[in-house]
């Protein structure tokens, strides 16, 4: 995930080109930064729970759902209210990148899931 978030946000900024405005670059950058290190954080603590105390997986996974989703909006309203980047390729990467590494993480534990 983390190979691949790095690769195309690299591909996306090459394919904008100089001549696009750095915020619209970085906006790139930022919109991938947090649903990669959100998705990092709890493919890796669901992943060492169901390795080691698969009951507590729903309790788990819950409470990483939960920090989530804080996490987000506290990470969308810095970028924002900081004027950082603009906010609609902010939103655009951010979306992207969110729904991407959540479904590749959806695909993983499936995939734990059936090793057992």
């Amino acid at each position: 995930m983390l190979a691949g978030s790095a690769v195309s946000a690299l591909g996306i900024t090459a394919l904008l080109g100089r001549a696009t405005p750095s915020d619209v670059r970085l906006a790139v950058w930022l919109g991938m930064l947090a649903p990669l290190a959100a998705t990092l954080c709890s493919a890796t603590l669901v992943e060492r729970t169901y390795r080691s105390r698969p009951e507590s997986l729903t309790r788990v996974m819950g409470t990483a759902f939960v920090a989530k989703m804080i996490f987000f909006g506290g990470y969308v309203a810095l970028v924002v209210k900081a004027e950082w980047v603009r906010p609609v390729p902010f939103a655009i990467s951010f979306t992207g990148y969110f729904l991407a590494l959540h479904i590749t993480e959806a695909f993983r534990l499936k995939r734990l899931f059936a090793s057992k």
